[in-house]
C-alpha cells in the first residue's frame, strides 16, 4: 500500500468479486491459444481448388499472425504483472495497478490494464490509450494533461495507485 491509497468501500467490494488482472489475463490467454490452435488447423486445409478455395487458406493465415500477436501482447502484460515492484517504484503509476485519478468529476478508480480486462468488465484504463500514456510513469499527486482528440485537452490528477487500494476511513 502507499501513502494516501483511500478506496471507498464500494471499489473494495466490487475488486472481491472479479477475478485478479492475472487471472482475467491468464484465461483470455488460454482461449486465445485454443483460438490459434483451430486457426492453425483451417490453414493447413488442402491447397488444391481453385482460386477461392485458396483465399480461405490466405485469410487463416492472416487470422493466425493476428492471434500471434494478441498471444505475444498478453505475453508480456502477464510478465510484467508478474514481476515484483522495484521499491523506487513505489508511488508511480504502472501497468497492473489500481489507480485513483480525478478526471474533473471527482474520485474516480480503474485498473490500469489490458483491452482484455475491460471486455471483462473491470473499469480499465489501457495503457495504450491517450489517459494511459499520460497517466503511465507519473506519480501520485501530479496532474497530467493528455489530448483524447485533436484540440481538446485534458488534465487528469493522480490521487493513489497501488496493486490494491486501502478503503477509505
Amino acid at each position: 500500500m502507499r501513502a494516501g491509497n483511500n478506496a471507498s468501500p464500494a471499489f473494495v467490494a466490487r475488486l472481491v468479486t472479479v477475478p485478479s488482472s492475472l487471472d482475467l489475463l491468464t484465461h483470455r490467454l488460454e482461449l486465445l491459444r485454443a483460438e490459434r490452435a483451430a486457426a492453425m488447423t483451417d490453414s493447413l486445409r488442402d491447397v488444391t481448388g481453385d482460386v477461392a478455395d485458396r483465399a480461405t487458406n490466405v485469410e487463416a493465415s492472416i487470422r493466425l499472425q493476428l492471434l500471434d500477436e494478441r498471444i505475444a501482447l498478453l505475453e508480456l502484460e502477464i510478465e510484467e504483472l508478474q514481476r515484483p515492484r522495484d521499491s523506487a517504484a513505489e508511488g508511480v503509476v504502472a501497468v497492473g495497478d489500481v489507480v485513483r485519478v480525478d478526471l474533473g468529476d471527482g474520485p474516480e478508480e480503474y485498473v490500469v490494464g489490458s483491452v482484455e480486462q475491460s471486455a471483462a468488465g473491470v473499469p480499465t484504463i489501457t495503457p495504450g490509450s491517450p489517459v494511459g500514456r499520460a497517466i503511465v510513469g507519473s506519480a501520485v499527486g501530479s496532474t497530467v494533461a493528455y489530448e483524447p482528440r485533436p484540440g481538446v485537452r485534458v488534465e487528469v490528477r493522480i490521487l493513489a495507485t497501488g496493486r490494491e487500494l486501502a478503503p477509505s476511513a
